[in-house]
């Protein structure tokens, strides 16, 4: 039987690696990631590992690169910044280090505001570079809401910040749809297990094509089932061409991901 190739052109900005405290993800490994990336069409996909958000920021930035030297074409990384474990010393390592392409925060998680004082530092590190930042948002967080977002944009304006979830409830994906349409800073990433075709297409409908990046949350969220909800949404193909890679390959800048190198480049 051969298999069919992929109608679409993917990549995944928010993805994760290894195994999780909480609960059990079969097979979290970089090879068994590749190989749903190989039968879903997904070029490329960041990840950021779970050791560096839930334990140990440097230790698990290091297993994340480690993904990256194994399959340099495939993965890319973020580099996790945790306010409370030395952010200064993992921004000077995402500086100097070229095999990461952007930052993960998870303020909820790590309980402090995307408003405090300890964050300031990546809005600077990501305003004055143009280094996109993936945090976690959820609807009535004290910590990432998805109004505390507009704080961030109107004091980083030059900051590129993906709203990962994009506010996980159909509440938060109002939020985040208004915070977006205030602020060009500002985009939303679509996976979540609450997540539908119809809440993408109010994004795309009131945000732009433009601005919505798609993600799976995998291994957490299997890929091809947050696959599914972008595919299948009733949007034009421009439109979800835009979502599924377009607008990760016009983020991407600072650092692009791999495969952005056209074949005649140096």
């Amino acid at each position: 039987m051969i298999a069919r190739r992929p109608e679409h052109r993917v990549i995944d900005v928010h993805a994760h690696l290894g195994p999780y405290s909480l609960f059990h993800i079969p097979d979290p490994d970089a090879a068994t990631m590749v190989s749903v990336m190989d039968r879903t069409g997904t070029e490329v996909t960041v990840v950021a590992a779970n050791r560096a958000i839930q334990q140990d920021a440097h230790l698990g930035n290091s297993q994340t690169l480690a993904a990256v030297d194994a399959y340099p074409d495939r993965i890319a990384a973020y580099a996790v910044i945790n306010p409370w474990q030395s952010p200064e010393r993992e921004l000077d390592r995402l500086a100097d280090d070229t095999r990461f392409v952007g930052i993960k925060v998870h303020p909820s998680l790590h309980k402090y505001p995307v408003t405090g004082a300890r964050y300031a530092a990546v809005w600077e590190f990501a305003e004055s570079t143009g280094c996109p930042v993936l945090s976690h948002s959820e609807h009535q967080s004290p910590y990432d809401a998805p109004a505390l977002f507009e704080t961030v944009a109107e004091r980083f304006p030059g900051a590129p910040v993906i709203l990962g979830h994009a506010g996980i409830t159909p509440a938060g994906v109002d939020e985040s749809i208004a915070a977006a349409t205030r602020h060009g800073s500002l985009w939303l990433e679509v996976c979540g297990s609450q997540m539908t075709g119809p809440l993408i297409c109010s994004m795309v409908e009131q945000v732009g094509s433009g601005r919505v990046l798609f993600g799976s949350d995998f291994p957490f969220i299997d890929q091809r089932m947050s696959l599914g909800r972008v595919v299948y949404a009733p949007l034009t193909e421009s439109q979800r061409q835009d979502v599924l890679s377009g607008n990760a390959r016009k983020l991407f800048r600072w650092r692009p991901l791999p495969g952005e190198r056209g074949v005649g480049d140096d």
